[in-house]
């Protein structure tokens, strides 16, 4: 069974005084456990809207997305949360970190919300850190550390429950060049070792390069599906 089934979805979007916009068009696609997968396209194109909507952070118009089989459509608001905190992670462009936390705490979020005591969240989130090269920044606070280093706690805080995908919204965008690519060796890394899902939105070639599988939209609408290029 695919992680992600995207059946046939448009979102519309409507204000007061204009013209409704149809964001995404009918756009179908499935993402099998273990990918590592990019949404390529250009600015407009639908890439945040369909993360957002495979995150149930959005509902769609019309058409069915199930996550590990289950519709999103048909969830509670009680259990659509649920599933947000026990089987997806997030990475935000802009990090989303609370600064009033220190990293471990950030990181440790989602754990809290899950119930685990205290000193098993420390555990789980150390491990983590010395995984991703952030050891010795348990208690820093984000606004101390570097624009890579609080992307790093982003993708802590999204991997440290172990979801069955994570969903990254163009996670290179404020990075340098060298930065950006220790973060994607890193996220590929933690998807060839630990089997977790991956799928990002970007316009960005050194992320499609390192992709399983590349999904255009334009406008809207799937345009293709082709391996990353090499």
């Amino acid at each position: 069974m695919p992680v992600v089934e995207v059946e046939n979805v448009t979102r519309v979007y409507e204000e007061r005084g204009q013209a409704p916009a149809a964001a995404l068009r009918g756009v179908s696609l499935s993402v099998e456990k273990g990918e590592f997968m990019a949404l390529a396209g250009p600015s407009g194109s639908g890439k945040t809207t369909l993360l957002n909507l495979i995150g149930g952070l959005d509902a769609a118009t019309s058409g069915v997305i199930k996550i590990d089989g289950k519709a999103l459509g048909g969830l509670s608001r009680s259990q659509l949360s649920d599933l947000r905190r026990d089987r997806i992670g997030f990475v935000f462009q802009a990090y989303n970190l609370v600064p009033v936390l220190t990293a471990a705490e950030n990181a440790a979020y989602v754990l809290e919300l899950k119930g685990l005591g205290a000193a098993e969240r420390r555990a789980k989130v150390k491990k983590v850190f010395e995984r991703i090269g952030l050891g010795a920044h348990l208690d820093s606070r984000p606004l101390k550390m570097s624009g890579g280093q609080q992307q790093r706690v982003a993708v802590a805080r999204a991997i440290v429950s172990e979801p069955a995908v994570v969903l990254a919204d163009e996670p290179t965008a404020n990075l340098d060049q060298a930065t950006g690519a220790a973060l994607m060796d890193l996220m590929r890394e933690l998807n060839r070792e630990q089997g977790i899902t991956f799928i990002f939105s970007t316009h960005d070639p050194m992320v499609l390069e390192r992709a399983d599988r590349v999904v255009r939209l334009v406008d809207g609408q799937v345009v293709g599906h082709a391996p990353a290029p090499r």
